[in-house]
């Protein structure tokens, strides 16, 4: 049996201020940084001592004065956010949530059409029974990918294609791709999950329940934290996020084993490395192992996953049950997806139709591990 996970960065779509494509880099950061924060203030039961801050917020996102900007629009269903005199300043109409209805929506850009094959191919390359996505776009969208690119790359498609709905509006969701042989029996989202600070995950902690061809239940825990990057002020890093959600999904672990599963994994990008403060709560669980730490893993040139590689940017994962890992043969780093340049030192191989960073399937590399039948 093979196991991956891969964060294929949107599929079809990305939003435009997430495209390397669109404007330079700080601005792109500056915008999503006042969208995910300005998005936080809108779920105010009261904007009392916010009005200033919800005002600068879409000035910066240009929808200050038209709800039409570079890379947001604003979207109302009911009621009125702002006033705006024909002179004059804008000011806030609304007092709360309550008095109207709607959201800032990042405007959406298609991504490159290589990209696309080449992040099919990654996948066609790893032919993993189980896939556990990260970023994936929607359901229909996936499976869209996978009957249509997997066969155009030589691949097959996966007859089970599953996402989930979480809780980013950028629609960046975690999902499953399983073969036929693996039958996927049961889901369980975490999105509502809350703690004395609110809602713990950024997106999900969904629980895809398998059964394999021998009859054993696996349950793959299909994560995506908080980023590093768009926090708010109070989290600049992101790092109390990530905490409160590795030690939710430590207690998901645990209630797991109670309820007396054995088989299980725990994987996608958990935007840390491993020495980080913000995972401690989740890698101390006792019998829960990296596969890195198999002697037969292939880290491939680089000790870390997303970017150039560097051990720092190790943030993808798989983590397996003691019963899993002890029947792990192998696994690895996939990386011929992910653009490297021609001045890396040490360079990885890339496919042949990645000939720019546009072209890449995604800024992270896979993750695959081997076991026997279980």
């Amino acid at each position: 049996m093979r196991l991956a996970s891969f964060n294929v960065e949107n599929l079809f779509a990305r939003p435009k201020a997430m495209a390397e494509s669109e404007g330079d880099a700080a601005t792109r950061t500056k915008v999503l940084a006042a969208h995910a924060r300005l998005s936080s203030l809108f779920e105010r039961h009261s904007y009392g001592g916010a009005e200033d801050d919800i005002l600068a917020l879409l000035d910066t996102l240009g929808v200050l004065r038209s709800d039409e900007g570079p890379y947001v629009r604003l979207r109302k269903l009911r009621g009125q956010l702002v006033k705006r005199p024909r002179t004059g300043a804008v000011t806030l109409a609304a007092t709360g949530r309550a008095d109207w209805v709607g959201w800032v929506e990042l405007k959406t850009v298609a991504v490159n059409a290589r990209a696309t094959e080449n992040t099919a191919r990654v996948l066609e390359a790893l032919d993993a029974d189980l896939v556990t996505v990260v970023e994936a776009d929607d359901r229909p969208g996936l499976q869209m990918f996978s009957e249509a690119l997997l066969p155009a790359v030589g691949g097959t498609p996966y007859e089970q294609v599953m996402v989930v709905e979480g809780n980013d509006a950028r629609g960046i969701d975690v999902g499953l791709m399983a073969s036929g042989d693996y039958r996927l029996v049961q889901i369980r989202t975490h999105v509502f999950d809350t703690d004395g600070q609110g809602t713990v995950f950024s997106r999900d902690c969904c629980e895809y329940h398998v059964e394999t061809p021998l009859g054993t239940r696996i349950v793959l825990l299909a994560n995506h934290f908080k980023s590093k990057g768009y926090s708010s002020p109070g989290d600049p890093t992101g790092a109390k996020r990530r905490e409160r959600q590795a030690t939710r999904v430590a207690r998901i672990v645990r209630s797991l084993r109670n309820e007396g599963i054995e088989h299980l994994a725990v994987t996608g990008d958990l935007n840390d490395d491993p020495a980080s403060a913000s995972l401690a709560p989740l890698l101390a669980v006792d019998g829960l192992t990296d596969v890195s730490e198999h002697p037969a893993f292939d880290w491939n040139h680089r000790r870390g996953t997303y970017g150039s590689g560097n051990e720092k940017d190790k943030i993808d994962y798989i983590l397996l049950s003691d019963p899993l890992f002890a029947r792990m043969t192998g696994g690895g780093v996939f990386r011929k997806g992910v653009w490297r340049g021609s001045r890396t030192k040490d360079p990885w191989d890339i496919f042949p139709t990645l000939t720019s960073r546009v072209e890449e399937a995604s800024d992270h590399a896979a993750l695959w591990a081997d076991l026997t039948a279980v």
